[in-house]
Order: structure tokens, then sequence, then C-alpha cells
């Protein structure tokens, strides 16, 4: 057992030291399914929410008879009922249904432009990291420039500047989101590259390009996975935050943050057009929040041998 990480020291492939086997993969999985299960119950409980999430999204059509835009004026404003169980809005159409199919868009755009920016801000972090130099000067200053703004406010510039639509949102997402990415993945890779098993790489002739992905890359893994689950809620909310100021996802498209801002307008007489989008935001974000937390707690070694 390696004190340091608190998994099973793997054998090291003779060509290259420190490299661990691709199947240290399964026995890391089947390590944290076990601390969660053990430690951090509402981690387990807050990846089952997430799951019901995506399928509900996925099999929306199976889960509700009604279309997410069909109007029916003769139903509108309908409180909620067993026939309409979260009630329907100004056109008459079902809440549920467009709750469900509006997931679909929230969690998409929580989902892919978080991976993107994990992406960029992973390589950008790493290179920046391990090079050194003016390359780390300067890739570090355009970084702290773009986290001297507001998210939100930097995300409306970027939005009215490129105009509404989900490509744009996808675009805005990535743009804000990559710089703390970035830090927080220079930091890890600061410690990493000076650890012996990078140096007798380095000594060997292995390329950087090789000792960033088989060395660099495998052991920032557990920090990116939290950082992943803690950015998708933060997406969420700008993504919402957009729609509901008219910068984000258009009609007749249906998205949590769009139908709270259809809603205000009748908050005060029909305050279920309002709740039901809100309840499913503050679900997810704080189902995401609490998986971060528990991964947090069995991958940072730190906190492993408290």
């Amino acid at each position: 057992m390696d004190p340091s990480t608190g998994f099973d020291v793997l054998p090291m492939a003779e060509d290259e030291p420190g490299h661990v086997p691709a199947s240290a993969a399964f026995d890391r999985i089947a390590y944290v399914l076990r601390r969660l299960a053990r430690d951090h119950k509402t981690a387990i409980v807050s990846a089952v929410v997430i799951v019901l999430f995506v399928l509900g999204a996925v099999f929306a059509p199976v889960l509700t008879p009604y279309d997410y835009n069909d109007i029916n004026l003769s139903q509108r404003l309908s409180p909620p009922s067993l026939e309409h169980l979260f009630g329907t809005d100004e056109g008459g159409r079902d809440i549920l249904t467009r709750m469900l199919y509006g997931s679909r868009v929230s969690l998409i755009i929580g989902v892919v432009p978080t991976l993107l920016s994990i992406a960029a801000g992973t390589l950008i972090g790493m290179v920046a990291g391990y090079v050194g130099g003016k390359v780390d000067t300067v890739i570090m200053r355009v970084a702290d420039v773009v986290m001297s703004f507001p998210s939100m406010l930097l995300a409306m510039v970027v939005m009215y500047t490129l105009g509404d639509g989900t490509i744009n949102v996808f675009f805005t997402m990535v743009l804000v989101g990559w710089a703390g990415i970035a830090r927080v993945v220079r930091s890890e890779t600061l410690k990493l590259k000076e650890r012996e098993y990078v140096e007798a790489a380095r000594i060997m002739g292995v390329r950087p390009t090789r000792i960033m992905l088989r060395h660099l890359l495998p052991n920032c893994l557990p920090t990116i996975i939290v950082l992943f689950t803690l950015e998708v809620p933060s997406s969420i909310l700008t993504e919402s935050g957009l729609s509901f100021l008219g910068m984000g996802v258009q009609p007749p498209n249906a998205s949590w943050g769009l139908m709270v801002s259809a809603g205000r307008v009748f908050l005060y007489h029909a305050p279920w057009l309002c709740f039901a989008p809100c309840l499913a935001i503050m679900v997810i974000v704080l189902a995401f929040n609490y998986l971060g937390d528990g991964l947090r707690d069995v991958l940072d070694p730190h906190l492993q041998s408290q």
C-alpha cells in the first residue's frame, strides 16, 4: 500500500519507471466505490439521483404522454393534479414534460462544455507546469485575466458579443471555465514533475509529451475527476442564468433556466411554473456537489491520511 495515495503499488513497466499499467484503473475504481459505500453514503445517493436525471432525460418520450411544445390553451395555468403532476404553463403545456425535455439541454450544456473545459484546462495547465519559464508566465497571466472577471459577467459579455444560441453557450462555458482548471492542473504538475520516476524517465530520454501523457496525466486524474463533478453544477447554473436573462437557449426549446424566466411573470398566482424547474436545478446542483465532496475525500491523499 502506498501511504501517499492509499492505493496498492502495482508493478512498473521496465522501459518507463513510474508507469502504471492500465489494470490499475480498475483497482482504483473498486477502491473508490468501496470507500464511498463505507464512508460517504450521501455521495452514493447523489450519484443515484444524477443517474435518475440522466435516465429521465434519455427516456423522456416514454415517461410522458405529452409533447413538450404542444399548446393547449384550454389547460392554461392549470395547477398540479393527477393529470399534470407539476401543472401546466401559460400555453397549457405540461410542466413535467418540459422539465424532462429541458433536462436534456441543461445536462448536455452542463456536461459537454465542462468536458471541453477540462480537456483544454488540463492540456494548458500541464504544459505550463511542465515547461515552465516564459511559457508558464504567459499562460498564467492570461488565466489571471480570465479569472479576474466574475464568471457570469464574462459569460454575459461573450454571449452579447456572439449572440444567443446553444453553440455559443458551449463556447462561452469553455472560455469561462478553462482558466481555473488550468491553475489547479498546473499546481499538480509542478509537484509531480519533481518525483523520482519523472526524473528517471527524463534521464532515459523519454519525450516530454510521453512523460506528460503516461506519467503526469494519470496521476492528475483524481483531481480532474473531482474538478469535473464540481464544474458541472457551475455550468448548469451559468446556463440557467443566461437563459433566464434571455441570452442562452431560445424558445421553442425547453431548458430549466428558460422555464424559470417564463414563469416569473406568473409567480404570484401560478408559482408552480417556477417551483418545478427551480427544484430540479437545486437538486441536480446539490447532487453533483455532494458527489464531488465525497470523491474529493476519497481521492485526496492528504485527507486520507488524517
